[in-house]
């Protein structure tokens, strides 16, 4: 009953502007200019589940390495978080990316990182082109139940050999008759030991290595498809990650996303909302952890005061909080010029690079005031602290970000 409660604490939204809501920059903040109201309301409704549904769980999911994908994800599908910016006629609710954003900044919420990256691979990894470039027949058979939380969706980019380097992926699709043939293997694949389709890169003819790859829509039980083993991470602990092979796995060519070749394109667009969901969701976790520090800080007596008063503490942890300010700044920008329609690769770039160091920084900082109390498992920013080291490596190394913004630049000297 709270979940359908839920979902009419949404449904206003597609009665806004005659079926759709007016688009919604996120431009003008949170805090001082007030975020538009819809946006308010999507993250009430979505708090909601996340306090009772998510949050008192996540200490035993951690421990037991993996959390119910299915369970939680049809959760958030019945209140219709999985598909805020997809269309209507595919079980969305038909809104612009701002309010994927604003689902994403909420998710910084939950008390771990692994289920907000979870989740965005379901919404903004795996699913962007299938939206954007599938044909009718393969949304029908794979964005509908993604939406509504049936499926859970995992994407198949890196390799054992391969990872910010996309374009040297070695796994092969060939083509015979009406399928596909595929070989190869995965590597590094968020919810890749649950998931029920992923969204394959692989080479479809030998040709130039931007220009031979294909996305295909991959169901994880057809028969050549070996989940070889969950990885044991450092942090990320609730995520399941696996490695998986293929082995002469047919699939049909009906599942080709777009047009064949055109696969390095699509995950490179892909890559635009990947990225800058990555740090509106990791913005509010380093927020908390600054917030608790100058809590515990502000009661820890040493040498007779407060630790939080020594100026070096105060000061550092102002600095922290300036700096999270200025980074939700450039993603609310990159975001406003994306729903315009502009390439922001350079400002995804951009944010990623900054929100994967800067998540470093206010994570060791602030676990160094914490004492021997950070060194443990029973504070918030011990996880944190493991959990954000992923951001400067997943989703695109730190030196590819460098690479990307030196190329829009001008700088990439000439081969």
């Amino acid at each position: 009953m709270a979940l359908r409660g839920g979902r009419r604490c949404l449904r206003w939204l597609w009665a806004l502007g005659g079926g759709a809501a007016p688009r919604r920059g996120l431009g003008s903040g949170r805090r001082d200019g007030g975020e538009a109201p819809e946006h308010g309301e999507l993250r009430a409704a979505l708090r909601k589940i996340i306090d009772k549904e998510i949050n008192p769980f996540v200490d035993k999911w951690e421990e037991e390495g993996q959390f119910p994908a299915h369970k939680v994800f049809k959760t958030l599908g019945q209140a219709g978080f999985l598909g805020v910016d997809k269309p209507k006629e595919y079980g969305g609710m038909g809104l612009d990316f701002s309010y994927t954003m604003a689902v994403a900044e909420e998710l910084g919420n939950v008390h771990c990182g692994a289920i907000p990256m979870a989740v965005g691979v379901q919404m903004s990894m795996a699913t962007p082109a299938l939206t954007r470039f599938g044909s009718d027949e393969l949304k029908k058979e794979f964005l509908v139940p993604t939406i509504a939380g049936d499926f859970v969706a995992c994407l198949g980019i890196s390799e054992a050999g391969a990872g910010s380097d996309v374009a040297s992926i070695k796994t092969t699709a060939v083509r015979e008759g009406d399928e596909y043939i595929i070989n190869g293997g995965k590597m590094w694949i968020t919810s890749g030991c649950q998931a029920d389709w992923m969204c394959l890169l692989a080479n479809t003819s030998p040709g130039p290595p931007h220009r031979n790859k294909s996305l295909i829509c991959l169901p994880m039980d057809l028969p050549g498809v070996h989940v070889a083993k969950k990885i044991d991470k450092l942090g990320m602990r609730s995520s399941d990650t696996a490695q998986i092979f293929f082995e002469d796995v047919r699939v049909p060519s009906k599942n080709l996303i777009g047009e064949e070749g055109e696969g390095f394109t699509y995950q490179m667009l892909q890559f635009q909302e990947e990225r800058l969901w990555g740090v509106a969701s990791v913005l509010p976790a380093l927020e908390k952890v600054v917030e608790e520090t100058k809590a515990y800080t502000g009661q820890r007596q040493a040498f007779g005061r407060p630790l939080l008063h020594n100026q070096a503490l105060h000061f550092r942890l102002a600095e922290l909080a300036t700096e999270l300010e200025l980074l939700r700044s450039l993603l609310y920008r990159a975001t406003d010029l994306y729903l315009e329609g502009n390439d922001v690769t350079k400002f995804a770039s951009m944010a990623k690079l900054k929100a994967g160091r800067l998540a470093r920084e206010v994570a060791d900082s602030c676990l160094q005031f914490w004492g021997g109390m950070g060194f443990t498992s029973e504070v918030l920013v011990s996880r944190l602290y493991r959990d954000v080291r992923l951001l400067s490596i997943g989703g695109g190394a730190d030196e590819v970000m460098l690479s990307i913004i030196c190329k829009y630049m001008g700088m990439l000297p000439s081969k």
